[in-house]
């Protein structure tokens, strides 16, 4: 029987955006907030009130990132604070967490996926944990535990058992990935196409430079990519695919650097060559429309 899944949110301490060009590797170990995953026809607001086993569940996961040395924050006071401060807009639930993880500054969340299992032969619990960058929805780690099967019905131990089985590979591999994050930029994607009608294409020589559009989206690029990485997928006259854009994780204030921040940088540059577009940022890629 399915009783709970999870969203865990993770934050890293301020770091420069500015590009290191040092060889020295930096490792930041990240900061968790648990937060309950909701089905249709549930409120993440008020999701925990009305299950003592989620509740459970939840302490239990917390505690065992507290155990291994990660900062966490309580979801239960971030959200009576979101809720005093008036900061959800609507009620769909998408919009809810998302408000609650950029509140808190996250730059990660895990999934975890609980399940109790009644037997004659013991009861258990199995766990599915994933991790994922949490403003590009890139995967960082995944992994399953189980409780074994026990004759009790003390269903926090046995998710204790679940988490304490998978959490040490879960968090030495998510850890890894972000320290990746963290040295080497995150990484988007970027589709730049042209509108029905429009008199421009790549091979447009476009001023001020007279260079053709292609070759100066990529020199943007070369100057305002993370470390310089990017990986050009394809381009014809109609189109220019980025399948790998590394952005910052943090800006030069110590926020969050959001696939929207970026989107908005290569607006400015649009706009700057006196040219019209469209913008819209969907996950991780970013869709730019030429008119």
């Amino acid at each position: 029987m399915k009783i709970a899944v999870f969203l865990l949110v993770l934050s890293a301490p301020k770091l420069s955006a500015q590009v290191n060009t040092s060889p020295q590797i930096q490792t930041v170990q990240p900061k968790i907030m648990v937060i309950p995953y909701v089905k249709e026809g549930e409120d993440l607001r008020t999701i925990l009130e009305s299950d003592i086993n989620k509740r459970i569940a939840l302490t239990k996961i917390k505690e065992s990132f507290d155990t291994r040395g990660f900062t966490t924050v309580d979801f239960v006071a971030k959200l009576k604070s979101a809720k005093d401060n008036n900061i959800f807009t609507s009620d769909n639930q998408t919009d809810i967490k998302d408000q609650i993880v950029q509140m808190s500054g996250a730059d990660i969340y895990v999934q975890a996926e609980v399940d109790i299992n009644k037997t004659a032969s013991g009861n258990s619990v199995n766990l599915v944990l994933s991790a994922y960058e949490a403003s590009t929805g890139n995967s960082l780690s995944n992994k399953v535990g189980a409780s074994g099967k026990f004759y009790t019905d003390d269903f926090g131990k046995l998710t204790s058992k679940a988490v304490e089985s998978v959490s040490e590979d879960f968090l030495n591999v998510m850890q890894a990935k972000f320290t990746d994050i963290v040295n080497n930029g995150k990484s988007i994607n970027m589709d730049i196409s042209f509108a029905q009608g429009s008199s421009l294409k790549m091979s447009s020589e476009v001023a001020p430079e007279n260079l053709p559009l292609s070759d100066q989206i990529e020199m943007w690029m070369e100057n305002n990519a993370f470390k310089n990485n990017y990986h050009i997928q394809g381009t014809t006259d109609l189109r220019m695919i980025f399948d790998d854009v590394r952005i910052p994780l943090k800006d030069q204030s110590g926020k969050n650097y959001t696939t929207n921040k970026f989107a908005l940088e290569i607006f400015k540059f649009f706009r700057a060559l006196n040219l019209q577009v469209d913008k819209d940022v969907k996950g991780n890629t970013i869709y730019i429309t030429i008119k």
